[in-house]
């Protein structure tokens, strides 16, 4: 089942739950892939670009929740983490930090890396790999946890 039809379902369950944070957040997640789907004339959204929305949508409410906290705005804070929290749920399972490290050292080994002058090679392949199985920052941050 695709997840515009999921997004749907849920902003259903949403509605009679009478529950507005989740409502937002799914409202936010159909609105994009519409988009996307208008963008590409009618062409069908791939798995890939699905989570590559999700991946995005959540950084853009992380972001807001870290200079939402700055600026001692918790009540806006709060709104975006929670809708953060609903959109995680439909991306795939997080790898955790010792699965991620296992795949990055695994992703070294097939480039060939052996210093921090190859992140690029590694980022690239990581990228592809592991995605939505894990955010950018993490991948990148490990890479050069282990490059270095």
């Amino acid at each position: 089942m695709s997840l515009e039809i999921i997004i749907s379902d849920a902003i259903k369950d949403a509605m009679r739950a009478k529950d507005k944070v989740a409502l937002d957040a799914l409202r936010a997640v159909k609105s994009q892939i519409l988009l996307l789907k208008t963008e590409a004339v009618g062409a069908e959204v791939s798995a890939e670009q699905e989570i590559a929305i999700l991946q995005r949508m959540i950084k853009q409410r992380k972001d807001s929740y870290d200079q939402f906290t700055a600026q001692n705005r918790s009540d806006l804070a709060e709104v975006e983490e929670a809708q953060s929290k609903v959109i995680e749920k439909y991306l795939p399972q997080q790898l955790s930090a010792e699965e991620l490290e296992t795949e990055m050292k695994a992703i070294i080994a097939q480039t060939g890396a052996e210093s921090a002058k190859d992140i690029g090679k590694v980022m690239g392949m990581a990228s592809k790999n592991l995605a939505g199985k894990s955010d950018g920052k993490s991948i990148s941050d490990m890479a050069k946890k282990l490059l270095s």
